[in-house]
């Protein structure tokens, strides 16, 4: 089983956590910012520092797992809150449809929350295969999509 004890005093350690939080979030913060959405790099970035804060607090204080897990839990419900204030729902005058905006947003901001966890948690490998695995999502699929391979858009429709 894996130690996740933190050395409170130990600044170094400290400060990798919660600047790999920084770190994770920054840059899944920065592609939301590159596509002009509301939650860009700040609110990414105060959302993974936030989780890896609520997560070392156990960590640190009672060590037991089942603490760290409820902590977890609660991060995740309550991040999820946030994460709905980002999607919109409208009607869409032209297509006598409705529309949803925002879920993407809120996906990111939810997955960030996950990967200041991990980072609080000490988990390295897997903040950084992460945000990597985010990266791609949030990029490479957007291309896929682009592409209208995948989309199954009907834009012919207008």
């Amino acid at each position: 089983m894996t130690n996740y004890a933190i050395d409170i005093h130990n600044w170094g350690g400290l400060l990798i956590r919660l600047g790999s939080a920084l770190l994770a979030g920054g840059a899944v913060g920065w592609e939301r910012q590159k596509q002009r959405k509301s939650a860009g790099l700040r609110t990414h970035m105060l959302v993974s520092l936030g989780a890896a804060l609520f997560v070392m607090v156990p960590i640190e204080v009672s060590g037991s797992i089942d603490s760290v897990s409820r902590t977890i839990q609660g991060v995740a419900a309550g991040v999820g809150f946030l994460g709905a204030g980002e999607i919109l729902h409208r009607s869409r005058p032209n297509r006598n449809s409705q529309e949803v905006k925002g879920l993407t947003s809120a996906a990111s901001i939810w997955v960030t929350a996950a990967l200041g966890i991990t980072a609080g948690a000490g988990l390295w490998e897997l903040t950084v295969l992460g945000t990597l695995f985010t990266l791609l999502t949030l990029v490479g699929v957007k291309r896929l999509e682009q592409t209208s391979l995948i989309s199954g858009r009907e834009d012919s429709e207008e």
